[in-house]
C-alpha cells in the first residue's frame, strides 16, 4: 500500500512543480516587459514626437521633417555640436593612449603599489559626476588662479579645460576595456617574437597592438560616446563662449520644450546606440 501511495503521489508532485514553474515564468516574462516599458516608453515617444508638425512638443500635428531642417539651421546648436565633437575627439585619443598604457602595466607586470593603482583606477567610475565636477572645479580654479599669478596671464576655463576633465574620467573606462581583452592573452607570443629577433617595439605593433586592438576600439568608442554625453562634468568646467552640445541643449529646456530638442535628442541617442553597439561587437571579436 506504501509503494502504490508513493507510485500515485509522484505525479501529483511533478504535476505542482510544472505548474509554479509556469506561473514563476509568466512572473518573470511580465516583469521584464514591464521594466523594457518603464526604460525604453518614453525614448520611443520623444522620437516619435520629434516628428510631429506641431509647435508644442506633446501634440500630434502631422508627419513633417522640419524640425531636423531647423536643426541644423541653428547656428548656436551646430557650434556647440562642433565644440562637442572636438572635445570628444581629443579626450578619445589621449585617454585611449593612457588607457591602454597603464592596461598593459596592470595586466603584464607585478610592481609595489599595483593593488593601489588598480583601486583608484575605478574610483572615476564608481564615484558621482556630481562629486567629479566638483573636485575639477575646485582643481582647475586653483590651478589657472596660480599660473596666472605666477605668469601674469589671463587664462580661464575653456574647451581646454574640459578636455582634460573628460580624460580624467575616460582613462578608467578605456583601461577597463583593454584590460578585459588582455585577459587570457597569451604572452608567450611576445616572447617567441623576441626570439626570432624583435625587438620590443616591433613586438608590440606587430604582435600585441593587433591582438588587442579590438578591445582598444572598443574602448576608444566607449570613451568618445561618454565625452560627447557628458553634461554634469563640462558644465562645471568650461567657461564663456565654450558650450558643448549637452550644455546647450539644457539651456534650451530651461526656456522651452519645442520638438527641435525632440529632434536634437533623437540624434544623440541614436548616435550613441550605434557608437556603444560597435564597441560590443568589437569586443565581441576580440
Amino acid at each position: 500500500m506504501a509503494e502504490k501511495t508513493i507510485v500515485r503521489t509522484l505525479p501529483q508532485a511533478r504535476t505542482r512543480r510544472q505548474a509554479r514553474g509556469c506561473w514563476g515564468a509568466w512572473l518573470l516574462g511580465s516583469n521584464a516587459v514591464f521594466c523594457y516599458l518603464f526604460l525604453y516608453a518614453p525614448i520611443v515617444i520623444l522620437m516619435i514626437f520629434s516628428f510631429s508638425n506641431s509647435s508644442l512638443s506633446g501634440v500630434w500635428g502631422g508627419f513633417t521633417f522640419d524640425w531636423y531642417v531647423q536643426l541644423f539651421a541653428d547656428e548656436r546648436l551646430m557650434a556647440a555640436l562642433w565644440n562637442s565633437i572636438k572635445v570628444a575627439t581629443a579626450s578619445m585619443i589621449i585617454a585611449t593612449i593612457i588607457g591602454m598604457l597603464v592596461a598593459l602595466g596592470l595586466e603584464r607586470f607585478r610592481f609595489r603599489g599595483r593593488t593601489t593603482l588598480d583601486v583608484v583606477l575605478y574610483l572615476p567610475i564608481v564615484i558621482p559626476d556630481i562629486v567629479m565636477a566638483v573636485m575639477l572645479l575646485l582643481f582647475f580654479s586653483t590651478a589657472l588662479q596660480l599660473i596666472n599669478g605666477f605668469f601674469d596671464t589671463t587664462w580661464r576655463q575653456s574647451l581646454f579645460t574640459i578636455i582634460i576633465a573628460h580624460v580624467a574620467f575616460n582613462i578608467s573606462f578605456v583601461a577597463v576595456v583593454v584590460r578585459t581583452s588582455l585577459r587570457g592573452f597569451d604572452w608567450r607570443l611576445e616572447e617567441a617574437a623576441q626570439d626570432l629577433g624583435a625587438n620590443e617595439w616591433q613586438t608590440f605593433w606587430r604582435i600585441t597592438f593587433p591582438l588587442i586592438l579590438p578591445g582598444v576600439l572598443g574602448g576608444a568608442l566607449l570613451a568618445f560616446t561618454l565625452s560627447l554625453d557628458d553634461y554634469v562634468i563640462s558644465f562645471f568646467t568650461t567657461g564663456p563662449g565654450a558650450s558643448t552640445l549637452p550644455i546647450e541643449v539644457f539651456s534650451k529646456i530651461r526656456r522651452s520644450i519645442t520638438p527641435e530638442i525632440n529632434a536634437i535628442s533623437t540624434l544623440m541617442l541614436l548616435v550613441s546606440i550605434a557608437l556603444i553597439a560597435t564597441s560590443q561587437l568589437l569586443q565581441r571579436r576580440r
